[in-house]
């Protein structure tokens, strides 16, 4: 009786499932997009019909099929499917589920694909205390992660799991969902006899962003408005206004926020405005904090253009002022017009590498004392030491300058800023040639002060 009871249950919920849990395909010739991985005669798609699989973690943005493929492998393996949710499972879950898969292992032989979606959210200990049963064999692990595994997944961990890389699907890939969703009688709208127009069907598409979940849950939404008014059929209006927004690709904290600001600093170090104030969009319309953006623009003008135009980091200060002064979206405009002159201005990372260069000596080379005649001696005692002597101001000299030995002893002679040839470091160059030159022509000899 329980068993006919827990039956109609699971028929009830299957019922009132969304449309995208409803429609998940059984079996990999079900499943579209990836065909890179589980396409005929993949490495992947013949390990899975072999039942020779090893744990993987399957790594891609959302809406691209990991939970499916997941359940795809337990089914065609004929393995247990046990399903935890990081966010809201801890030590204990697992454990229950480890249990679980090990007595279901000794009784009945049959082996427990344990997957656990969004496994980066699982701390250290909560990962670890998974390694011993990977290893036995207790459990084939499948982890789902939108977050690059490189950094979220613990080593050990990931040396005994293949990462698989899930794509977004394409266009064609996710107006074939759709479109077999409002087909299916038995699981989609078939029976509701809900059409779409091409217009539509290309909103739905294009706003989706590679996300199956996303456009068949604005789908079934999208659906309800149909036939009321003079609506025979869902329309591009009724898509956009059931979609609200377009499917999030982006997370603030995550991976593609470290992706995006990287594609901003390397389209601007590639002199690219139009890229340029592209990535800058993005990263504004995905919620990005635009103090931490316009930080990551003022570390562009020193990094990447220094003295070959000084005022890059005058115009980036300013434009900080003006986003903590305005915020958003007022502040965007000033982040654009700092944006484009940075990727229009002359680059050199002349600074950085000089930076970099004296910052190695400093760690790696002997620290000897200031020289005596660079010291300042505001007491007889130590200008009998003989601090400040032999010190010669550079004011007495022809053209303000004077040579003398500035460096420890033992760095003597060493050279850490090269400007380039590029804007204003063009004429700082020669200026700089000038006074090597002063500088190698008083190498041995005494310098006499202007009279």
């Amino acid at each position: 009786m329980m068993d006919l009871f827990e039956a109609n249950r699971q028929d009830l919920l299957a019922s009132r499932a969304p449309l995208a849990t409803r429609m998940r395909p059984e079996s990999l010739d079900q499943l579209i997009g990836q065909d890179h991985l589980v396409g005929p005669g993949t490495l992947l798609r013949r390990a899975i019909e072999a039942d020779k699989l090893s744990s993987l973690i399957l790594w891609g943005p959302p809406g691209t099929g990991k939970t499916t493929l997941a359940r795809i492998v337990a089914t065609t393996t004929k393995a247990h499917f046990a399903a935890v949710s990081a966010v809201t499972s801890g030590v204990a879950d697992l454990r229950a589920a480890i249990k679980a898969a090990s007595d279901r292992l000794a009784m009945h032989g049959q082996r427990t694909v344990l997957f656990i979606d969004e496994i980066h959210r699982f701390n250290k200990a909560q990962q670890d205390a998974i390694l011993p049963h990977v290893e036995d064999g207790t459990v084939v692990l499948i982890g789902a992660t939108t977050e690059n595994p490189s950094f979220e997944v613990n080593s050990p961990l990931l040396s005994r799991a293949r990462v698989i890389t899930l794509r977004p699907l394409g266009d064609d890939d996710i107006r074939a969902i759709v479109l077999r969703a409002l087909s299916d009688d038995e699981r989609g709208l078939g029976r509701q006899g809900i059409a779409i127009g091409n217009e539509a069907l290309d909103a739905l598409v294009n706003l989706a962003n590679g996300d199956a979940r996303f456009a068949l849950n604005t789908l079934e939404f999208a659906a309800t408005g149909v036939g009321y008014g003079d609506r025979p059929e869902i329309d591009a209006d009724l898509v956009r206004e059931a979609a609200q927004r377009r499917a999030a690709t982006y997370d603030k904290t995550g991976g593609d926020h470290f992706d995006a600001i990287s594609a901003l600093h390397k389209t601007l170090r590639g002199s690219d405005p139009d890229a340029a104030l592209y990535w800058l969009a993005r990263m504004l319309e995905r919620g990005d904090d635009p103090l931490y953006v316009v930080r990551r623009l003022v570390r562009f003008a020193t990094e990447d253009i220094g003295l070959a135009d000084p005022r890059a980091l005058t115009l980036a200060m300013s434009a900080q002022q003006a986003v903590h002064f305005l915020g958003l979206p007022e502040g965007a405009l000033a982040l654009a017009e700092l944006t484009v002159y940075l990727a229009l201005a002359p680059k050199s990372n002349a600074i950085h590498r000089g930076y970099g260069a004296a910052r190695t000596d400093v760690i790696e080379t002997r620290n000897d004392p200031v020289p005596l005649h660079l010291r300042n001696a505001p007491t007889s005692l130590m200008a009998a030491e003989g601090y400040g002597a032999g010190y010669r101001y550079a004011h007495d000299y022809d053209g303000g300058i004077v040579a003398q030995q500035n460096l420890p002893e033992n760095l003597a002679g060493r050279r850490y800023y090269e400007p380039t040839d590029r804007g204003f470091e063009a004429d700082l160059g020669r200026r700089l040639t000038e006074i090597r030159a002063v500088y190698e022509r008083a190498t041995g000899a005494i310098e006499e002060p202007r009279s």
